[in-house]
């Protein structure tokens, strides 16, 4: 089942806004969930903080700052 042009619309609409609502704190957030994983600290209590101001493409993006990409190997 595809999504039509309003269905994408709408969701674009809405992450823009949820992007908007967040950005005051999303800088922080992220940064002490870097900070966290940095001292190899249980990410947990950050990271559910994190994603009440930042996508998962930010949270994620902040994560491979500090830890480089998890490659599995083959």
């Amino acid at each position: 089942m595809r999504s039509t042009d309003v269905e994408k619309d709408d969701q674009i609409a809405a992450t823009r806004g949820y992007q908007e609502l967040g950005a005051a704190g999303r800088d922080a957030a992220l940064s002490h969930l870097r900070d966290v994983a940095r001292e190899r600290g249980n990410v947990f209590a950050a990271l559910m903080e994190a994603v009440k101001f930042a996508s998962l493409g930010q949270v994620s993006g902040a994560l491979y700052e500090v830890g480089g990409e998890y490659r599995r190997n083959m």
